[in-house]
């Protein structure tokens, strides 16, 4: 009864990004698997698995068929998408899964082409005979052919979507929906957040390089640690100014630029090669000449 229910089921077409989704899952699956295995042999010595990467590959290969193709007539891409394979060489229009002569030649196209390729560059790299020159260049002027006439599979894929591979041509296989899909309601909140991101990060990198983030912090600083009613007579500021204004440091050849402050030359120098708009970030005076500070200190102020 379940067969007789399964054969009256109805055809639901696929979406062509739904086959190509499908094939790039099964290649991340597989990908997945094979950096799970490899992952064990870390502690061996390298290039273990070199000799026999071929077999090991299609030995998976191989068990995911049986699981997938053999039993569930849907690859694990497609299960996860809701999608079956349907023998397309049938005569009714209602769902007819595939006969086991199709399974095997999925398995020997899919499996065994992949391996001969990887493969047939070891067994025939090593032999200079004449046979074996002729054997492999047919070998590869096969797969080069078979390339081509996948891409041109491809091209009519776009057009029609009904085989996404040569494989599924060749067979007579295709690809359907396992039950009746709705109208995909496609949402535009989180494209547009993304947009408006987006757009927000340019402004900011195309702005940020114009700021003088350094000029703004000095600026910053004039306000909240203001230093007021100092003269500019050289007694003052030998009197009140003995650290520098930048550095915070005793003075090292002091120099002023105008204003009732002091500056380590090194640092005043640097500051204003850096910005030629510099200001005191103490008052906010720009910068008009640089005058040496020249007074004398006792060694008891230094102490202090």
């Amino acid at each position: 009864m379940a067969s007789s229910i399964g054969n009256e089921k109805s055809v639901n077409p696929v979406l062509r990004i739904s086959q190509l989704d499908a094939l790039e899952l099964n290649k991340a699956l597989e990908q997945l698997v094979w950096s799970q295995f490899t992952s064990c042999f870390h502690g061996f010595k390298p290039g273990v698995l070199a000799h026999f990467e071929p077999e090991i590959k299609a030995f998976f290969c191989l068990i995911l068929w049986k699981f997938t193709i053999y039993s569930k007539n849907a690859t694990v891409g497609q299960a996860i998408l809701n999608i079956q394979y349907k023998n397309n060489l049938s005569q009714t229009e209602k769902y007819q899964p595939l006969s086991k002569h199709q399974k095997l030649w999925y398995l020997i196209f899919t499996v065994g082409g992949r391996w001969l390729e990887e493969r047939c560059y070891d067994l025939f790299s090593n032999r200079q005979q004449q046979s074996f020159c002729k054997i492999k260049s047919c070998i590869s002027f096969g797969s080069g052919l078979l390339k081509l006439c996948g891409l041109l599979n491809f091209l009519i894929f776009l057009q029609k979507g009904t085989f996404a591979t040569l494989t599924e041509r060749i067979l007579g296989i295709r690809s359907i929906f396992c039950k009746p899909q709705s109208v995909r309601q496609v949402g535009f909140e989180y494209m547009n957040r993304e947009l408006l991101w987006h757009g927000f990060a340019e402004f900011l990198i195309y702005l940020l390089p114009l700021i003088n983030v350094q000029k703004l912090k000095l600026k910053f600083s004039s306000w909240y640690l203001p230093i007021a009613g100092l003269s500019n007579s050289e007694n003052t500021l030998a009197a009140h100014c003995r650290e520098c204004s930048l550095c915070g440091e005793w003075p090292t050849m002091p120099h002023t630029i105008g204003c009732p402050h002091v500056f380590c030359y090194y640092c005043i120098k640097s500051n204003y090669l850096f910005d030629m708009y510099f200001t005191c970030p103490k008052c906010g005076s720009e910068v008009h000449s640089f005058q040496p500070l020249e007074y004398k200190i006792e060694m008891t102020e230094l102490h202090v």
